[in-house]
């Protein structure tokens, strides 16, 4: 995948932003790239960025995160400035909280964004709630644009049924993946899949499930 200076990835709630952008940060580290990960999500204190901690670290990635993330204070608080951050060498993987309410975060950074290479990618889901027929899912980066003020760039699909997921699933969703890059106007940048399922797929983006293991450690 090729990637601007700054990359936002944003969409719907459990859409899969966060196992994308852990993804596309270790990637960008294993070219030997110097990256940062901000972890904008100041909606849901689940499976966010920050509890990869340890992860970013073992391969080189600086991560940034809100005050109180990961705590019993888990409140929107962002006490870190994005303009420095930007000014710096490497790339930077933003991760957005699900839908227009969580883009809203993303309005008070514009002249960052303006300043630098900036592209918004958007998630889809085939199988989510309220995202399950292009025209919802459509509406919904209209929603998420407004709310952030900014254009997106291109589309991700990332459908899967989680655990239940097999190459039937990532196959099916294609032709919805790519009604939604029509209707958009936008280019399908990746079709993510496990690497087993990878051949045969146009622009696929194989994906490590970070968060699934995240989960079992939790339930452990």
């Amino acid at each position: 995948m090729e990637y601007s200076k700054v990359t936002i990835v944003t969409g719907h709630y459990g859409s899969g932003k966060t196992n994308i952008s852990v993804n596309m940060a270790l990637e960008l580290a294993k070219r030997g790239e110097k990256v940062t990960v901000v972890d904008l999500d100041i909606v849901n204190p689940y499976f966010r960025t920050a509890d990869f901690e340890e992860l970013f670290k073992s391969h080189d990635v600086t991560l940034t995160v809100p005050m109180y993330a990961n705590s019993n204070l888990d409140i929107p608080a962002l006490n870190f400035d994005i303009r420095s951050i930007a000014d710096k060498e490497g790339y930077i993987i933003i991760d957005v909280g699900g839908d227009d309410e969580g883009a809203k975060a993303l309005g008070r950074y514009l002249p960052v964004f303006k300043n630098h290479d900036t592209t918004m990618l958007y998630v889809i889901n085939c199988y989510r709630y309220l995202t399950k027929e292009p025209h919802e899912a459509l509406q919904l980066m209209k929603d998420i644009e407004f709310a952030s003020g900014l254009k997106c760039g291109g589309i991700i699909n990332n459908s899967n049924l989680g655990n239940e997921t097999d190459e039937d699933t990532m196959k099916n969703s294609l032709a919805y993946a790519k009604a939604v890059s029509e209707a958009a106007g936008l280019p399908l940048v990746a079709n993510c899949c496990k690497a087993e399922y990878c051949e045969g797929i146009e622009k696929a983006y194989p994906v490590e499930v970070y968060v699934k293991k995240l989960w079992e450690e939790f339930e452990n």
